[in-house]
């Protein structure tokens, strides 16, 4: 108890920069400003469902599960072999992988738009094969990719960390017991490895869902996502009661998501082996 003063700056800084915004996003959502004064509305949250609106948020959400599948698929194959190495090597193979984290990622962003644009290297290698050139930039396929590379480590790290900690006695068992390298795959590691990929599903699927500045410049603007809609009303338009209420229904998505993450994260703690 004599310690508990410890924990004080952390409730303050929650405080300040969770309760308080929140708060206020609840505010906003549920209030509207009148000649009366202020009162409690619903008006923004029933807008949202107006069809212009709910294809945005409809569009969000199907990149988002693209890329998160696409980091998925990619993902664990690279976790697999970065802890397949040894100690040494995989230890200096993860920091390759996220140095590029280390970039700011409108930068990385802009090194895409270079890649894929007019005249970039992608281009350049169509031209030496004599290919016709592609139109990448500014459509959905440009948007995902950059998705994909921005968050990809984000799938990688936590399947990579639960790959490294995995109990090899197991897998040796298996294999002295016959087990092929498929057998190994499906019976032990993926079951094992569930709870790395669940929190890598999470921490993809929320970033890639509430993105802006990627859908702004690989998509040039002409593919709003739900974030771009959020930018909008608070910044262009100046409608701060329906930027909450949209953010207020996109946290409630990503809780649920969440929440859903969690309870299979619960079923599966310790890696049940099927």
């Amino acid at each position: 108890m004599k310690k508990a003063w410890y924990a004080y700056p952390y409730l303050v800084w929650m405080a300040i920069f969770i309760v308080v915004p929140l708060f206020l996003l609840l505010f906003y959502t549920f209030t509207a400003t009148t000649e009366e004064g202020i009162r409690f509305t619903l008006q923004h949250i029933k807008r949202i469902w107006e069809p212009i609106y709910l294809i945005v948020l409809l569009r969000s959400i199907l990149l988002a599960l693209i890329c998160t599948v696409v980091c998925l698929l990619i993902g664990y194959p690279v976790a697999l072999i970065l802890a397949s190495k040894e100690y040494s090597q995989n230890k200096v193979l993860a920091l390759l992988f996220v140095i590029p984290m280390w970039i700011n990622f409108l930068v990385r962003t802009y090194a895409w738009m270079s890649l894929l644009g007019k005249n970039g290297l992608i281009d350049m290698v169509m031209d030496f094969l004599h290919l016709p050139p592609v139109q990448l930039l500014y459509t959905d396929h440009a948007v995902v990719l950059g998705m994909v590379y921005n968050f990809l480590p984000f799938m990688v790290l936590p399947i990579y960390s639960v790959l490294t900690k995995m109990d090899k006695s197991i897998i040796e068992a298996a294999e002295d017991l016959g087990a092929d390298y498929i057998t190994v795959l499906k019976r032990i590691i993926i079951p094992l490895s569930l709870p790395g990929v669940i929190s890598g599903i999470t921490m993809v699927f929320m970033p890639a869902v509430t993105t802006f500045i990627i859908s702004r410049l690989l998509g040039g603007g002409q593919y709003i996502l739900i974030g771009n809609l959020i930018e909008q009303q608070f910044i262009v338009v100046g409608d701060w009661n329906f930027g909450s209420a949209i953010s207020f229904v996109l946290t409630v998505i990503i809780l649920i998501s969440m929440g859903i993450m969690r309870k299979y994260d619960r079923e599966y703690e310790g890696g049940a082996i099927w």
